[in-house]
């Protein structure tokens, strides 16, 4: 069951990140996993600048698009230089 409110989350994160960073949209599947690996970007990141965004799914969420844009402004850096 926690995999399923984990694909939950990173679907959330990762479409709240591509709403919010444009053009950074990857489908669905995309932004599944953009979600899923902002959430331990978001959690690292914060969690080294002392930020805490709350416990349950709001937090999760809101770190996760957090880190998901994060991924989403460093792969569009990557993408345009090739």
């Amino acid at each position: 069951m926690e995999i399923i409110i984990t694909l939950i989350i990173g679907a959330i994160a990762g479409w709240l990140g591509s709403t919010i960073y444009k053009g950074g949209g990857m489908g669905i599947i995309g932004n599944i996993v953009v979600g899923i690996i902002g959430s331990f970007v978001g959690y690292w990141l914060l969690g080294k600048l002392g930020i805490h965004l709350g416990a349950g799914w709001i937090g999760a969420i809101l770190t996760g698009a957090i880190g998901a844009i994060i991924i989403l402004f460093l792969l569009n850096l990557i993408m345009k230089k090739r």
